[in-house]
């Protein structure tokens, strides 16, 4: 599995940097930089919502990823062992990032 370390804060999985959904996907099935991928999982916060606290955070979890030009893709799962999804001020998913993508 991958530790996450993701910042973005208006997700509604996040808390504390962690994901309470237990799973990622990363797009970026054309990406040639950080800047061509998103988190698909991402789902912005309500005004009226909290983190989703059915669930525990966790710091490592499976990442589904289709960034097929990213060194640590593997058979389209993330192979590396950190990874950062960025996004501070996101609202869509299309405003978060990995951080962590490598052009082969």
């Amino acid at each position: 599995m991958t530790q996450l370390c993701c910042n973005a804060e208006n997700c509604f999985y996040n808390k504390s940097e962690c994901c309470c959904k237990g799973d990622i996907s990363v797009e970026g099935d054309q990406a040639w930089a950080a800047d061509d991928t998103c988190c698909s999982s991402f789902r912005e916060r309500g005004i009226d919502s909290y983190t989703d606290s059915s669930k525990e955070p966790k710091r490592e979890i499976e990442v589904s990823c289709d960034a097929v030009n990213c060194i640590y893709n593997d058979n389209f799962s993330c192979g590396a062992d950190r990874i950062g999804i960025s996004g501070k001020n996101a609202s869509v998913c299309d405003q978060t990032a990995c951080a962590t993508f490598q052009e082969k």
